[in-house]
C-alpha cells in the first residue's frame, strides 16, 4: 500500500503510514548505483604480494586492502597475455569469441562492453592508462601503439587519458578526449593515479565507472623511480624453488626491479584509497585490484607470459565493497577468470547481463565465499603463441583448466601437463600420463572437454583462428605446418 486515496479517520491514516514497509520507501527514492573502480596492473603475478606470503616485496597498502576485501586467490588470466585479457574483462567473452587472442589486434566495434552497458544505465565512464585493444591488421604493429585512438574505438569510455601501449614509463605519452597529445609529467603510474583521483572526486549526480590501467610492473624492470629501486638494490632475493640455479643472477636482478615497480604501485593504491575515503566514496564503491597476467621471471627457466604455469596464469584479484560485504577480509578459492568480471559486476549493480556475455556471474560467491568443489575450474588457453613465445621459441597452442588443486593442460599433440598443486606448489613434477594419476587425469580431461564444448572452442591449430579473423602472419605452427606465406 503506497498511498491512501479515501477519506478515513485520522488515527487509521497515521497507523497506515506508520506501518508502511521500509522497502516501499526505497522504491519511491531508489538508491544510487555503486561506483566501480578497476585498477589493472600489467604483468603482476599473484605470488608477489605481502598478503600472498611474499615477505620481501613491500606492499603495505595492498596488504591493508586485502584485509578489507574478498581475495579471489584462484583468479587466473584465461589467455595470459595483455590484449586478450583486457578484451575479455571488458566484454565477458572468451578470446576466440571476441577475436583478440593475439596482441595488437582490434576489439571490434560491435562488441558489447562493460563501459557501454554502464553508460547506457546512467554511469559516467572513464579510462586512464594502457588501452591495448585498438590494434590493426598490419604486420608492423609498433606505430599503432603510439597512435591516438578514435572516439568510436573507445568502447563506451568518455573521460579519456590513454595510450594504446608503451613501457617507457618515464617518458609516457597519452591522448585526451579530443586526441590532443600530452606526456605524463613523471613516472606514469603516479601521474595516472593523480588523474584517477581527480576523476573520482569530481562533484556529480551519477555513479561512475573508472578503469585505471597501469603499465608497470611489466618489464623493463629497472625503470621504477630511484627511491624505490634503492630499497632493493643490495637486498638478497629469495628465488622461487622452480628457478634453475643457472638463472640465479638474472632472476635476482629482474626481481629487484620488479619489486621496485610493485612498491611504487602499492603507494599509488594507498593514495587512491585515502582519496576515496576523504571524498566519502569508499563505502559505496566496488573497488577491484587485479592484473592482466603474471610473469614467469625465470621460473621453469621461462620469462614473461603466455605459458600455462602458475607464475604466468595466476593473478591478484581483490574486491572491496563495504556497503555490501562489510570490511572483514575473506578469501574465495573457487577458480575464476577475468572473463567473469563483467557479469559479476553487472549483477552486483543490478544491471542486466547482455546475452553476448560468456563469463560466469560470481556475485553470490563474493557475498558468501565457500570452499571450492573438485569439479570447479577456470579455463586457460594459448590460441596462437606469438612474439616472446612464438613457434620458433617453443610456443605452442594449448587448452587447459586450473582447479583449486590441479593444473591440466593439452597441446595439439595430446596431454602435456598435469600438476597436483597441493602436493607440488612449485609445479616441479609433471604427472601427466602417470599411472598413479590415471583416474584424476581422466576426470580432468572430461572437465576440459566440457569447458571447450560450452565455450564452442574446437581447439584447432592457430592458423585456423588467424584465418577466421583475417590476421596477417607468416610462420610455421607447432605441428610443423607452414601458413600465411
Amino acid at each position: 500500500m503506497n498511498s491512501v486515496n479515501v477519506c478515513i479517520g485520522g488515527a487509521l491514516i497515521l497507523g497506515l503510514i506508520a506501518w508502511k514497509p521500509v522497502s516501499q520507501s526505497k522504491q519511491s527514492a531508489p538508491a544510487r548505483k555503486p561506483n566501480i573502480v578497476i585498477v589493472m596492473a600489467d604483468q603482476w603475478r599473484a605470488q608477489d604480494l605481502g598478503y600472498a606470503g611474499n615477505r620481501q616485496v613491500i606492499t603495505p597498502n595492498l596488504d591493508k586492502l586485502a584485509a578489507e576485501s574478498v581475495n579471489a586467490r584462484m583468479c587466473v588470466a584465461e589467455v595470459p597475455v595483455c590484449a586478450p585479457s583486457r578484451a575479455s574483462m571488458l566484454t565477458g567473452q572468451h578470446a576466440h569469441t571476441h577475436g583478440v587472442f593475439y596482441n595488437d589486434r582490434p576489439l571490434r566495434n560491435e562488441a558489447v562492453t562493460l563501459a557501454e552497458v554502464c553508460q547506457q544505465n546512467g554511469y559516467q565512464t572513464g579510462f586512464i592508462g594502457k588501452w591495448h585493444i585498438n590494434g590493426g591488421l598490419a604486420k608492423d604493429f609498433a606505430p599503432g601503439r603510439l597512435a591516438p585512438i578514435p572516439a568510436d574505438r573507445r568502447q563506451g569510455f568518455e573521460y579519456w587519458r590513454a595510450l594504446e601501449c608503451t613501457h617507457d614509463y618515464n617518458n609516457s605519452p597519452y591522448y585526451n578526449e579530443v586526441n590532443k597529445r600530452f606526456v605524463w609529467q613523471q613516472y606514469d603510474a603516479i601521474s595516472q593515479t593523480d588523474s584517477a583521483i581527480g576523476f573520482m572526486t569530481q562533484k556529480r549526480d551519477a555513479p561512475f565507472l573508472l578503469v585505471l590501467a597501469w603499465g608497470p610492473p611489466h618489464d623493463p624492470y629497472q625503470t621504477a623511480p630511484k627511491e624505490y629501486r634503492q630499497k632493493y638494490a643490495n637486498t638478497p632475493i629469495n628465488l622461487r624453488a622452480n628457478v634453475p640455479t643457472k638463472d640465479t643472477t638474472e632472476a635476482t636482478r629482474a626481481l629487484r626491479g620488479y619489486y621496485a615497480h610493485i612498491n611504487a604501485l602499492d603507494d599509488c593504491i594507498g593514495r587512491l584509497q585515502a582519496a576515496m575515503k576523504a571524498a566519502k566514496l569508499d563505502e559505496s564503491t566496488i573497488f577491484i585490484f587485479t592484473s592482466d597476467h603474471g610473469d614467469m621471471l625465470y621460473s621453469h627457466d621461462q620469462i614473461n607470459k603466455q605459458k600455462p604455469w602458475d607464475e604466468s596464469i595466476r593473478i591478484p584479484f581483490l574486491l572491496k565493497y563495504p556497503a555490501e560485504f562489510g570490511r572483514k577480509g575473506r578469501t574465495m578459492d573457487v577458480p575464476i577468470s577475468l572473463t567473469d568480471v563483467m557479469p559479476t559486476l553487472l549483477s552486483m549493480t543490478g544491471l542486466s547481463i547482455p546475452k553476448s556475455v560468456e563469463g560466469q556471474d560470481f556475485a553470490a560467491l563474493f557475498r558468501s565465499p565457500r570452499a571450492p568443489r573438485p569439479d570447479e575450474a577456470a579455463m586457460i588457453a594459448c590460441i596462437v603463441p606469438f612474439h616472446q613465445w612464438n613457434y620458433g621459441r617453443g610456443g605452442r597452442e594449448y587448452r587447459g583448466i586450473r582447479t583449486a588443486r590441479y593444473t591440466y593442460v593439452r597441446d595439439l599433440k595430446g596431454p602435456w601437463l598435469l600438476y597436483d598443486n597441493q602436493q607440488d606448489p612449485y609445479q616441479l613434477k609433471n604427472r601427466v600420463n602417470d599411472a598413479t594419476m590415471a583416474q584424476t587425469q581422466q576426470q580432468l580431461e572430461r572437465m576440459l572437454a566440457q569447458k571447450l564444448q560450452k565455450a564452442n572452442d574446437s581447439f584447432s591449430p592457430g592458423n585456423v583462428y588467424m584465418d577466421k579473423w583475417h590476421y596477417p602472419w607468416a610462420a610455421i605452427d607447432s605441428l610443423g605446418n607452414p601458413y600465411y606465406k
